[in-house]
């Protein structure tokens, strides 16, 4: 599809990464732009043998032809930027947009300082939230404020909707989960914007009749740090027996839960996907770990599956199966229906 935004459904870590950088490869992404909200939201890629703990370029960075874009909506801290430009080298294709938001140290200090964020929020300490309010406030510095960011300046807007004019392929990503959108989300246990499909279209400048692909991607045990609340929660005891994981930016040790389908109803009727990812499916069927074609092995894989189709009336396109890029099977049909069938399916039931 010539215009896809990749979102999560549930509290992030739901392999958005990993499926935007492999649409990027599979699909020949011209433009990636990363959207949402800034450095405190980790996109950890496996690729050619190495790992990458992506904090504010997108994903779409492991294909080599990709112009990589940060949209006007990002928040930035030049530090860490300039450090994961440096280290990927990729000077040479990577443009940001010059109103995009600049995280100044002040509102690192600021966000330390306030107990509200973290101790009851919990927050990564990477200075959105001060820096959310600058802005609001109109007082915040912006990338064409930073001498340093000169020569990656852009019109992340104007590039993307150009693209979209001449039929090339765009690739929107967003970063925090639905469960973690400040207007949907559980709230106060949030961050500190929309994490939405329409958000991260709005945040590369990119309106809505521009889009022709919505990807949403759930893992079969959602997970999420820090405080807030989880309805399926499994015990620790429990969850050690599928896997421990850490936050890409925290280091804090994820709760993990089994899938809640409340929560991915709702993260549909919000978002409107055009297709449907779950990642981390070997996980719940270990023997399908590494799998890049279908069928599906009878059993757990296949009841898993069939079992969100069947209950979310939608179907499932993109498999995740192991951290690889390309350890993914990918069932897409040549148009996107699978929104349309869930609209019509609510309908028909209301």
């Amino acid at each position: 599809m010539p215009c896809t935004i990749i979102v999560g459904g549930q509290w992030g870590d739901e392999a958005k990464g990993k499926m935007a950088s492999y649409l990027a490869l599979k699909d020949g992404a011209d433009l990636a732009v990363r959207a949402g909200l800034g450095p405190g939201a980790g996109h950890t890629i496996v690729h050619g043998g190495r790992t990458h703990k992506l904090r504010q370029i997108p994903s779409a960075v492991v294909n080599e032809r990709t112009r990589l874009l940060l949209g006007a909506g990002v928040l930035v801290n030049p530090a860490v930027l300039l450090r994961e430009i440096e280290e990927l080298e990729v000077a040479g294709r990577i443009g940001v947009d010059y109103r995009a938001t600049v995280i100044d140290p002040g509102h690192v200090e600021a966000e330390g300082r306030d107990r509200n964020l973290t101790e009851t929020v919990r927050s990564t300490g990477s200075g959105h939230g001060p820096a959310l309010a600058a802005r609001a406030l109109r007082n915040a510095r912006r990338a064409e404020d930073v001498p340093e960011l000169a020569p990656y300046l852009a019109d992340a807007a104007a590039e993307a909707n150009e693209a979209v004019d001449a039929g090339a392929q765009v690739q929107v990503e967003g970063t925090n989960g639905f469960g973690l959108s400040v207007l949907y989300g559980t709230y106060p246990h949030t961050v500190g914007k929309d994490s939405t499909a329409s958000t991260v279209a709005a945040d590369a400048g990119l309106g809505p009749l521009a889009v022709d692909d919505v990807v949403l991607v759930f893992r079969v045990y959602p997970t999420r740090v820090g405080a807030g609340a989880f309805p399926t929660e499994l015990p620790e005891r429990e969850a050690e027996r599928i896997g421990v994981e850490y936050g890409t930016v925290t280091g804090r040790r994820r709760r993990m839960g089994r899938f809640d389908l409340d929560q991915a109803r709702e993260a549909i009727r919000i978002n409107r996907p055009s297709r449907i990812a779950v990642s981390f499916l070997d996980y719940a069927a270990p023997e399908v770990r590494g799998l890049r074609e279908g069928p599906l092995p009878a059993g757990a894989a296949t009841d898993f599956i069939d079992g969100i189709e069947r209950e979310l009336g939608i179907q499932v396109e993109l498999i995740g199966t192991g951290p690889g890029t390309d350890e993914v099977i990918d069932l897409r049909s040549p148009s996107p229906t699978g929104g349309a069938a869930f609209l019509q399916r609510t309908r028909s039931n209301a």
